[in-house]
């Protein structure tokens, strides 16, 4: 990032009697980004939203917010809005009227209110369906209705918390998108709450993954998902096979690790003979075959578990003393046939596609 950010958080902290709900955490967002706090239920990445909005006080630790100070700024008056899991539509109301909501108890002029809903009803792609109420729409209209609605007043930052939660898996893959798009022609700067890892690698320029209250790795969606800094977010971003060894050699930018499966893997710098090392490697990196290909990191395994998910199928394979690789394979492939339970073939995996973990 370049500049001032937008957004400064200085070593927030809050805490709930004796539970220390956000510890110290620190971060930068920019303008215009869509930023994405991903961690499981519990890690308070709600509560940093609420913060943030002004709904939760800070303990220590400053939120700063396009330069200025926001500890002493009420909720109504910052230039955020928040976006709520259930959407909190009125009922009552049509369309328009929810989204015309806010911009009237702020006394706009009728004209630029009815400018504005037809504005944002167009930006969501319900043009033509502002009479109706929410219970004529569905789930993915509802969540856009409730997106024109916390974009009415032209907020600064939005805040999104699980926003596609609510919707079943194919409308909320098609709703990624959709989000992406209207958050790209508005360039306001996005924060989204969401426990899914694959629906943060799909929103986000950048993620940053909480656990415990901490802040433990931000970074783009592939850099965290190729190099993970640790065992938490290897397993967390994804499916995933561990590997255990201690290192026999370090030299020309290569460490060979022995261990029950030898692997030779890229030094990235920190690692001396006889460290001892725990490494990572996607599924999806690893190749299975029925014959050897005499390659480099190849092993003889055994086909333990084998499930057809379409486009693909996920293997678990056991190698040498009954350690486990979990790896994926492609179903379109042409010539050999796929491998079979309790059938026997050869993995492998590049020495570039070894992560060394630093736990």
């Amino acid at each position: 990032m370049t500049g001032s950010p937008f957004i400064r958080i200085s070593n927030v902290t809050r805490r709930f009697g004796d539970v220390v709900a956000v510890d110290d955490l620190s971060l930068d967002i920019d303008k215009g980004e869509l930023f994405c706090l991903l961690g499981a239920s519990g890690c308070g990445k709600t509560t940093l939203l609420r913060m943030l909005a002004g709904f939760e006080s800070v303990d220590s630790g400053s939120i700063e917010i396009d330069g200025i100070d926001m500890s002493r700024v009420p909720p109504a008056t910052r230039p955020v809005n928040i976006m709520f899991q259930n959407y909190a539509l009125f009922p009552h109301m049509t369309v328009d009227s929810n989204i015309a909501y806010g911009l009237k108890r702020a006394g706009l002029p009728r004209a630029e209110i009815e400018s504005r809903v037809t504005e944002l009803l167009r930006l969501v792609r319900l043009s033509g369906m502002g009479g109706r109420k929410p219970h004529q729409l569905s789930g993915g209209q509802r969540q856009r209705v409730a997106l024109a609605r916390a974009l009415a007043r032209r907020p600064k930052l939005l805040l999104l918390d699980e926003p596609l939660a609510a919707l079943d898996k194919k409308l909320r893959e098609d709703t990624q998108f959709e989000l992406v798009d209207i958050q790209e022609r508005l360039e306001t700067t996005f924060i989204v709450v969401t426990h899914d890892q694959e629906e943060a690698m799909t929103l986000a320029s950048r993620i940053g993954v909480m656990d415990a209250g901490k802040l433990v790795q931000v970074d783009s969606p592939r850099i965290l998902y190729d190099r993970p800094k640790n065992s938490f977010i290897a397993d967390f971003l994804g499916t995933v096979s561990f590997l255990e060894g201690k290192v026999k050699s370090a030299k020309g930018g290569m460490l060979q690790i022995d261990g029950p499966i030898p692997v030779a893997a890229v030094d990235p710098g920190g690692f001396a003979a006889g460290d001892d090392v725990r490494m990572a490697i996607r599924p999806e990196k690893i190749s299975l075959s029925r014959e050897s290909g005499g390659g480099v990191n190849e092993v003889k395994v055994t086909v333990e578990d084998m499930a057809f998910t379409g486009v693909a199928s996920n293997y678990r394979v056991a190698g040498p003393g009954g350690v486990l690789l979990k790896l994926t394979q492609p179903n379109m492939r042409r010539g050999e046939p796929a491998l079979e339970w309790e059938e026997t073939g050869y993995a492998a995996f590049d020495p570039a596609d070894v992560v060394l973990l630093r736990d």
